[in-house]
């Protein structure tokens, strides 16, 4: 998938940039541990700025009309999933999914 490639690609740019070269020769398998956590670290970062990006995403589809059963599946999430994730995005005022028509009596 690019978006995977293009993640690894950048997790491994971050990674150089962010290591530093040794003052002095270091164990193989240590030097492994070290590069595999830093990964790690880069990685955690790149997740909770997806997060923020999607959180800011969301709230622009709702500010936008979207409902929860959309954000939803957006997300592949269901109505109630997004709901979760996302409570008090959608008010009543704003939430024209779920409103129901009203029968008038004449």
């Amino acid at each position: 998938m690019l978006v995977t490639q293009v993640v690894d690609e950048l997790t491994r740019l971050l990674t150089q940039e962010t290591a530093h070269p040794p003052a002095e020769p270091v164990d193989t398998a240590g030097e492994a541990r070290r590069h595999a956590l830093l990964r790690l670290r880069v990685l955690t970062g790149v997740k909770e700025a997806v997060r923020h990006l999607e959180d800011q995403a969301a709230h622009a589809a709702a500010a936008s009309g979207a409902g929860y059963p959309e954000i939803g599946r957006a997300v592949s999430m269901s109505r109630q999933g997004a709901r979760r994730r996302w409570p008090g995005l959608i008010t009543n005022s704003t939430d024209h999914s779920t409103r129901r028509p009203t029968h008038r009596s004449s």
